[in-house]
């Protein structure tokens, strides 16, 4: 799917999946002014009205019970795995003990009798009960967190529905996903938002630039740079030499043939164990390394420091930390699947 197709896709839930400094923005044009995207493998089309319906359920008893939207996903997420977003009754011998309802709660293990459990806003309210007392939960990875209020023989297969069910958040909710960001950028139902305002200009291991490992936005020199979601600052590095091997200032411009490196980067590890690195800085982060930060905080300027033409953020997404060359991954896809189109910033 092209991050045209999702723009395009997302300009019917970003109405309710956003919010700018200036307020909701309106559908006609808001994913290019949002920079919001339709989660890839969350296409919500392939859910039917009942389905639909469960989510809304959980997302709504989520706001009666102001629980944040990350929350909300959670929950969304573990209703996926257990159930496929269906209130099951019980299947015979095909049921995992006494299992029953949207999160295949037991009564048997305290959730309730069976005729609460069935109740859908029961269910929810009961898994919410119990996720919001797991200490640190808005930071967890989400299988982590679905996990510890589950306790699921297969407690990594969570993950695989946090598209989906950010999808699905983002289309039933009724209120705005977070507050504005600075910039009059937007923050996605994920929690996640494009670092800066720019044009892009190069793209991830491209035919004429295989080792690039990231992708180029460009902006004017000082332009603040923003943590793409909630983090840990885990790296801050000057990172710049001559091709002779010799140290190069990080503090000055550098240059695209005799300086190599990153300049001024810093690495950032996020809640669901992926790594944003951030390079060319102007000068050194305004972070320090095991500082928390929170989505849209601003975290350094855009310069031209180390192996650079001109004043850009190079942006690079790992699946894992230490980031290295292998787990790199297109920060397109990276950042569209958490509801963020890049290419529209």
């Amino acid at each position: 799917m092209t991050s045209r197709i999702i723009a395009v896709i997302a300009c019917a839930v970003v109405g309710v999946a956003c919010l700018c400094v200036a307020g909701l923005v309106a559908v006609t044009g808001a994913a290019s002014a949002c920079s919001v995207a339709a989660t890839p493998s969350g296409t919500t089309g392939r859910y039917d009205t009942e389905q639909v319906h469960y989510a809304r359920v959980i997302v709504t008893v989520g706001v009666q019970k102001s629980v944040p939207v990350r929350g909300q996903v959670i929950a969304v997420a573990a209703a996926l795995q257990e159930s496929g977003l269906r209130n099951l009754g019980h299947l015979g011998e095909g049921n995992d003990h006494d299992s029953l309802g949207l999160f295949q709660q037991r009564p048997s293990q305290g959730w309730g009798t069976p005729a609460q459990i069935m109740d859908p806003e029961y269910a929810a309210g009961a898994f919410y009960r119990t996720l919001v007392i797991v200490a640190g939960w808005q930071s967890l990875p989400l299988a982590v967190a679905a996990q510890a209020v589950q306790r699921s023989a297969y407690p990594d297969a969570y993950a695989k529905w946090e598209g989906d069910a950010t999808a699905l958040v983002g289309l039933v909710s009724h209120q705005p996903a977070a507050s504005g960001s600075p910039g009059g950028q937007c923050i996605s139902v994920g929690g996640w938002m494009a670092p800066v305002q720019g044009a892009f200009v190069s793209g991830f291991r491209t035919d004429s630039r295989p080792g690039h490992d990231g992708v180029d936005i460009a902006a004017a020199k000082g332009t603040p740079i923003h943590a793409a979601a909630s983090a840990l600052v885990i790296r801050v590095v000057c990172n710049a030499h001559l091709r002779d091997g010799s140290l190069y200032s990080c503090d000055v411009d550098g240059h695209p043939v005799t300086v190599l490196g990153c300049g001024w980067y810093v690495e950032l590890l996020h809640p669901d164990s992926t790594v944003t690195r951030y390079c060319h800085l102007l000068r050194r982060p305004s972070v320090d390394v095991g500082q928390q930060v929170a989505v849209g905080q601003v975290i350094g300027q855009v310069g031209s420091s180390g192996h650079s033409s001109g004043p850009h953020l190079h942006l690079e997404t790992h699946a894992g930390e230490p980031a290295t060359e292998s787990n790199a991954v297109d920060p397109i896809g990276h950042f569209a699947l958490r509801g963020i189109d890049l290419m529209s910033t």
